[in-house]
């Protein structure tokens, strides 16, 4: 039967059981319950509304003692947990548990609704833990849920698919890979007992996509991220325009698209997580609790195609969403330490771009507040010592202040020791925090910091095996090192790892690859640097090349721009030192100068090109 003739007729049988009628609390019951369908398939929040109305009627015909007020307290938990859902009232969450408690209360061992009831709290408590990330709601949840599917009969999928849920989401708390196993197993064996035209399908669907995008996230394998997509198109279909729940998968398979994007530089998914993520936001309108959601996520999509393409008006466009992000999480959710690390790295990159030192003092601050946000044992701490030792590192790269490295330093070791072997994120801990030692090598020239980087960038490339995503930093990070120690002992055999690990980086980061022109500029320079060591024409046609493919990755307006100028006039007064062609010597001062035009005063390498420029016009004088 239709959903509307439905409650057209469940209305009909309302209205001859007007006051005092023995069946009217039977007549509101199923009144609601058809009201409560038609919201779940149409999302018509008056629906909701007029059956939470009908729910407390009902309960109040069926006081303490009556048979099926366990049932009303439960069905009424449900439908207060519905609006919470959608609407985002905070008072329904908290009379759901409530209420989902005093159902329980009346259903001892052996009662038939003992397996609803300890389902419907089990749910409420899973929801309350994603507002307020108590952990004590979230063991519950999974306790009752694991109660719940012992008790259910063979068609149990809703009990299996909240179960799973929570599991999934003490995996992202405590990060044991055996629940996300497990939670996979639980909605794979609902969704088998969900064929297509089953109400509850996309539910399992769902389930199975966020299984599969944290195991992506966890572990890197792309055949996850592939399966994450597949569920997530499944999810979509079966939640079109009008479904309640539409904006939450629109928002889902945008950021599994988004994920493939950072994976594969495939533009067509980067665009299609815009475009996915703009819909849902037109689904959200302000007040809708899943707005900042929408907003997150095309926050994170302008970044990411900023730094694919390097067009400012993305990056502005990423701090704006951020900004608009982080009002709607204020003081007390769950999800604010996240938001205010994400505008710290958009205004990071502005800074980058434009060397704002207001933006990264921001970037720093905000950091800061995330990490007030993350005490001792909470899941966001040792991202925010991460992105605490990141900034800090590139206000030491601007400013020089051996303070801030020193800093950088302290947060990389408080990050990586909540990065225990076995954790997803070591390899990240272990490669950023051999980058700050190496600066300081570089700095004060301490051999033993040298030595430590060494060891913390082979420890992560151990964690980085061929197709892992972040391999080529690690590479990058050796051939630093190698460059350092050749440049401090002179050792032509650090030289060639120099080179090899340099050819190795650049391998892993073809054309389309965001960071390409950066790689093609450090090869450049350490053949060149191999050249000036053992007069190898090669090396020096070859930086040449290099240098030159890198300028065309990086036309005006690029940050990157004065690297690739700088690059080829140092390589052009070497030609001419080699071989005494005046022509070269005026292209090093053509393209010194245009370096330099592109750092203006207080440019961290200002000083740096203007004294290759004096050598390069010394030369010529």
């Amino acid at each position: 039967m239709d959903s509307t003739d439905e409650v057209a007729l469940k209305r009909a049988e309302l209205e001859r059981c007007g006051p005092g009628h023995d069946g009217q609390d039977v007549a509101l019951t199923d009144l609601a319950a058809a009201l409560r369908n038609r919201f779940q398939t149409e999302g018509k929040t008056d629906d909701v509304d007029e059956a939470i109305t009908l729910y407390r009627g009902a309960l109040e015909l069926r006081p303490s003692g009556h048979p099926n007020r366990s049932s009303s307290l439960r069905e009424l938990a449900v439908c207060l947990l519905h609006r919470h859902n959608s609407q985002g009232v905070v008072d329904d969450l908290e009379d759901a548990v409530t209420l989902g408690r005093a159902a329980l209360a009346l259903c001892p061992s052996g009662h038939p609704n003992r397996g609803a009831s300890l389902d419907t709290l089990a749910s409420s408590l899973w929801t309350r833990f994603t507002k307020h990330s108590a952990i004590a709601d979230l063991e519950e949840a999974v306790k009752f849920g694991r109660a719940a599917l012992e008790l259910c009969p063979p068609g149990r999928g809703v009990s299996l698919n909240n179960l799973a849920a929570a599991l999934w989401k003490r995996f992202g708390q405590l990060a044991a890979v055996c629940d996300l196993d497990e939670a996979l197993d639980l909605h794979r064996a609902a969704l088998d007992l969900c064929p297509p035209g089953h109400p509850g399908r996309s539910w399992s669907l769902h389930g199975l996509a966020l299984c599969y995008s944290s195991r992506y996230d966890n572990q890197g394998v792309v055949a996850d991220l592939e399966e994450a997509i597949k569920f997530s198109r499944a999810t979509l279909e079966l939640r079109p325009p009008g479904h309640p729940s539409c904006n939450v998968s629109l928002n889902d398979l945008a950021s599994c698209l988004w994920k493939r994007f950072k994976q594969l530089a495939a533009v067509s998914d980067l665009d299609e997580a815009l475009e996915l993520h703009h819909t849902a936001l037109d689904l959200c309108p302000p007040g809708h609790p899943g707005r900042s959601w929408s907003l997150h996520g095309l926050a994170l999509c302008y970044s990411s195609r900023y730094d694919s393409q390097g067009v400012v008006a993305d990056v502005e466009e990423a701090i704006k969403f951020g900004r608009a992000t982080l009002e709607l999480r204020p003081p007390g959710h769950p999800a604010r330490n996240v938001s205010l690390n994400d505008l710290a790295s958009y205004l990071w990159k502005r800074f980058k771009q434009q060397a704002a030192v207001c933006d990264l003092d921001e970037a720093l601050e905000l950091c800061r507040a995330a990490l007030d946000l993350c005490p001792p044992g909470h899941p966001g701490r040792s991202l925010s010592f991460l992105w605490l030792a990141f900034y800090c590192s590139s206000r030491y790269d601007n400013q020089g202040a051996v303070a801030d490295l020193e800093e950088a330093v302290k947060f990389g070791r408080a990050a990586l020791e909540l990065h225990p072997s076995g954790y997803p994120h070591r390899d990240l801990s272990l490669n950023n925090l051999a980058a700050d030692l190496w600066k300081r090598f570089e700095k004060l020239a301490m051999a033993y910091d040298l030595d430590e980087a060494f060891e913390l960038h082979h420890a992560a490339l151990d964690l980085r095996p061929p197709g892992h995503p972040d391999r080529s930093w690690s590479l990058n990070g050796l051939a630093l090192c190698y460059s350092s120690r050749y440049n401090n002992q002179g050792v032509v055999a650090d030289l060639e790892e120099v080179v090899k690990f340099g050819r190795a980086t650049l391998e892993l980061r073809p054309p389309g690859h965001p960071l390409r022109g950066l790689s093609l500029n450090n090869l450049a320079a350490d053949l060149k640097k191999r050249f000036q060591k053992l007069a190898m024409v090669c090396d020096l046609d070859e930086a040449f090349e290099l240098h030159h493919a890198a300028l065309d990755l990086h036309p005006p307006g690029h940050p990157d721009r004065s690297w690739s100028l700088n690059g080829l006039a140092l390589c052009y007064s070497s030609r001419y030192d080699n071989q005494g062609v005046i022509a070269d010597l005026e292209e090093a001062a053509t393209f010194g100068h245009a370096a330099v035009e592109l750092c203006p005063v207080g440019h961290p390498n200002r000083a740096m090109y203007l004294y290759n420029l004096s050598c390069t016009l010394w030369g010529t004088f």
